[in-house]
């Protein structure tokens, strides 16, 4: 015996559009995400103006210096570049929030101002900044230290 159902049958449907609208949702989801992937694996850098640097050398700093021949000096006393890992050692020893000012004659090889840089690095000072001279100083003005280290 067959048992009837008050209720009438009804074929089941799938609705098309709410499945492309939530496909389109999803798509432009995609593309905005995809978007500022790209951007955050950029190099943000933060260059230094001239125009706006100090000239406040504070006793908790650090200043180094490269002149042209890539002689190193360490608060104006001329290190070897052993020496100079092992006195940054003793001063991050210390201090290690101490900020590191590096500054370089213009004709100073790139290549002995990145040793000095890689030597505040591998110590473990994180706040390096480059000296530099102002833009309003006339050309024999000693250099100046950076906007405030990074």
């Amino acid at each position: 015996m067959k048992i009837h159902n008050p209720l009438p049958e009804k074929k089941t449907r799938l609705e098309i559009i709410p499945l492309i609208d939530v496909m389109f949702f999803l798509l432009a989801s995609f593309m905005m995400v995809s978007l500022t992937m790209s951007k955050q694996q950029t190099i943000k850098v933060n260059l230094p103006v001239a125009s706006s640097s100090q000239s406040d050398f504070k006793p908790d700093m650090i200043n180094l210096a490269v002149n042209a021949l890539g002689d190193v000096y360490f608060d104006k006393e001329s290190v070897a570049l052993p020496e100079l890992d092992r006195r940054l050692a003793e001063r991050y020893g210390k201090d290690p929030n101490t900020s590191v000012y590096i500054s370089a004659d213009e004709n100073t090889r790139h290549r002995d101002v990145v040793k000095v840089l890689d030597a505040a690095k591998r110590v473990g000072f994180t706040k390096v900044a480059f000296n530099l001279k102002p833009a309003s100083a006339n050309a024999t003005a000693p250099a100046a230290p950076a906007a405030s280290p990074q």
